[in-house]
């Protein structure tokens, strides 16, 4: 599976994408059918189908990650929450476990589960999101204090 597993690939560098973040466990890209801008997809770098194939070892370092690319999608998008899933399986659409991390704002139209998906203006569209999400991440990375990034995620939404 992971020769053709598209998400492999795009850890390889064989297919193209817009890594928003990456350290030696993670990559998170830009989901090219996003729910809302900003949209990411965090995987781990090693192939497992599901959450539930993740070792447990790798389970904290994954959401804490998850939650560092939270704070900055929340941040560089101005949004006022986040949508955090994962399908196993089910509505699974690569076989590779990846979390959605969506930008969420009150009357969004994102109803329970019927998620219609929007879309970038282009590659130079995509790339400014993704550079608005990896400045994100290095100011609260630098900070590495979560008190600090409530206050820059506050700030953001004025």
């Amino acid at each position: 599976m992971e020769n053709t597993c598209s998400f492999c690939k795009i850890v390889r560098g064989q297919q193209e994408s817009q890594v928003v973040f990456e350290d030696e466990l993670s990559l998170a890209f830009l989901d090219r059918r996003p729910l809302f801008l900003g949209h990411c997809l965090l995987i781990p770098r090693d192939h497992y189908e599901t959450l539930t194939d993740l070792p447990p070892s790798l389970v904290a370092p994954f959401f804490a990650n998850a939650q560092l690319l939270s704070r900055a999608v929340q941040q560089a998008m101005g949004a006022e929450g986040i949508l955090l899933a994962i399908n196993n399986r089910v509505s699974q659409s690569v076989p590779h476990l990846h979390a959605h991390i969506v930008p969420r704002r009150h009357g969004d139209g994102l109803r329970g589960f019927f998620w219609p998906r929007t879309q970038y203006d282009g590659e130079a569209h995509m790339a400014q999101v993704g550079d608005q999400i990896r400045s994100a991440l290095a100011a609260l990375r630098s900070t590495g204090s979560p008190a600090n990034d409530r206050a820059a995620m506050k700030g953001a939404k004025q």
